[in-house]
């Protein structure tokens, strides 16, 4: 029984990411957000029990990844689509959604599924990943992008929701979001060989910095936490060599 384990560890992820992706579409984003933060609970320890009961399999290497494009790659897709849709009104040079029944500037949102597709078959053919990610993870990145409405929901600051709906920003926070989901960029994981400081101090130290950031900024603290995970996991590459 216990091979079983995992596998349905992974699918309740993948249930949650249905699940999300119903109330993503119905504009429930912060319900949605919850299923996320689940699904990735799940995906967590989905590879934890597999370690633990040494039960990983090439079966559930690639269900992992498939629940993953539906949990961390659609609704972030999702959610971003809905936020460019606020802003569309605003693009108004060129319109050609009469033409197709929709928007064409949300669209450009579900360019994160596609480069979290991509990113996730490039991961399960990589034998290279295993104590380090080469590209942010999946559900890092969902985490950045619905930590969006995260923030324009619980903390309405006149400022931020100025910044957060603007198109430019948007775009250019989808710009990015495909790259560095796609790139070469090598980031530490948070995978433990044993708990001595010396020998994984950028991880406590970056584990002592969310703590801090998150009881500082709540919401606002996760794109501040992606942006410090990827500029730390920089910095070690560069004092590593």
């Amino acid at each position: 029984m216990k091979q079983y384990i995992p596998n349905a560890l992974t699918l309740l992820n993948l249930l949650c990411g249905c699940i999300a992706v119903i109330f993503a579409v119905n504009d429930s984003f912060v319900v949605a957000a919850f299923f996320v933060f689940l699904g990735i609970f799940f995906d967590f320890f989905d590879g934890f029990a597999a370690r633990k009961l040494k039960v990983q399999s090439e079966l559930g290497l690639q269900l992992d990844s498939l629940a993953d494009v539906v949990t961390s790659g659609l609704v972030p897709g999702l959610v971003m689509f809905k936020l460019l849709e606020v802003v569309e009104s605003d693009w108004g040079e060129v319109d050609l959604s009469k033409d197709f029944g929709i928007p064409l500037l949300p669209l450009f949102g579900l360019a994160i599924t596609l480069a979290s597709a991509y990113r996730l078959a490039k991961f399960n053919i990589d034998t290279e990943q295993q104590n380090y990610f080469k590209g942010l993870p999946t559900p890092a990145n969902a985490l950045l992008i619905l930590s969006l409405t995260l923030i324009l929901e619980f903390q309405d600051n006149d400022t931020i929701n100025a910044i957060i709906l603007n198109k430019w920003f948007l775009i250019g926070l989808t710009i990015f979001s495909c790259w560095i989901l796609t790139s070469n960029i090598k980031l530490f994981a948070l995978k433990f060989k044993d708990y001595s400081f010396k020998a994984n101090a950028t991880r406590y130290i970056f584990i002592i910095l969310c703590v801090v950031l998150l009881i500082v900024l709540h919401f606002g603290a996760i794109p501040v936490i992606i942006l410090l995970y990827i500029g730390m996991s920089v910095l070690d590459n560069l004092t590593s060599k």
